[in-house]
């Protein structure tokens, strides 16, 4: 689950998590040609989960990547192995890399936590399933973005309650220290494909808007679908009306995306756009792709 792709000359890298039969996630990394981008050849486990009682001792998952200077930069969320529900997950970690296929830790602590914002300060859970970007001020020191998500649900056998999620962004110099964590976008409560949670914003530019790409559990699928948002300056985010903004949904006919679909990855390819996502079962039926035409 969970696909991240960059593009490094003419290859494609897919940074995902695999899952093995002891239900155990670590980060793995599959490449494809450039010119194939649905054939690729997977290279095995990049990052391993972390020691007993670890934040990250049961899974390493949702990888975010990005170059930093000389260095790469992977981010990824974390499992503890306690039976606490999404707030097990207490943690985004950082491992870097020169080459960016060979990863060390950076610490065995987190460097973001779930109570980094105002609005939910006693919270655990937290998650990325985002994007970095750079802001690049006058005065010319690079300020970067992390857009994550705070996940507030505690287990229950309400599904609102247990599932809860909202979407954040956060800001570093250096992509070790993050600070201004915001909130950004709050489930709609009257729109049924995201009454429940929303997760997972992918933001990217395009001209002078940004635009984002996130997932939405709602009462209506009881899974995940995918809609858009769009915005100005990256913070105010615009959804329009109902669920007009619906931009990838289950497909009931398909074997393998008939009940959910999400945590979206978007690339520019000429002219279109390719997005990676997931189907059913959070993952355990693949990864694949869809295109959108690109507009004039």
């Amino acid at each position: 689950m969970n696909p991240f792709v960059v593009r490094v000359d003419s290859e494609y890298r897919l940074y995902y998590s695999g899952g093995d039969a002891e239900g155990i996630q670590r980060i793995c990394l599959a490449t494809a040609p450039a010119e194939t981008p649905c054939r690729f050849t997977r290279h095995g486990v990049i990052l391993d989960v972390g020691g007993a009682a670890s934040f990250d001792a049961r899974w390493c998952v949702l990888p975010c990547i990005h170059r930093f200077g000389t260095k790469w930069h992977l981010y990824y969320s974390g499992h503890d192995g306690t039976d606490l529900g999404l707030q097990s997950f207490s943690g985004i970690g950082l491992a870097v890399s020169d080459d960016g296929l060979h990863f060390q830790r950076h610490s065995s602590e987190p460097v973001i936590t779930g109570d980094q914002t105002v609005e939910f300060p006693n919270n655990r859970g937290i998650a990325g399933g985002g994007t970095i970007l750079e802001d690049n001020p006058p005065d010319g020191t690079v300020r970067y973005r992390m857009y994550y998500t705070v996940a507030v649900g505690k287990k229950s056998m309400d599904v609102q309650a247990d599932q809860e999620k909202h979407c954040a962004v956060c800001h570093s110099t250096d992509g070790i220290q993050w600070t201004d964590h915001r909130l950004i976008m709050d489930p709609r409560r009257d729109v049924p494909n995201e009454d429940i949670a929303v997760a997972c914003p992918f933001v990217w530019r395009d001209g002078n808007l940004y635009r984002m790409i996130y997932c939405g559990i709602g009462t209506r699928w009881g899974y995940y679908s995918m809609s858009e948002a769009v915005s100005e300056d990256g913070y105010q985010w615009h959804r329009g009306k109902g669920d007009e903004n619906l931009t990838l949904t289950p497909e009931s006919t398909s074997s393998w995306e008939s009940e959910m679909v999400e945590y979206p990855c978007v690339i520019r390819e000429d002219n279109h756009l390719r997005m990676f996502y997931c189907g059913n079962g959070y993952g355990s039926t693949g990864i694949g792709s869809a295109v959108e035409e690109a507009k004039n």
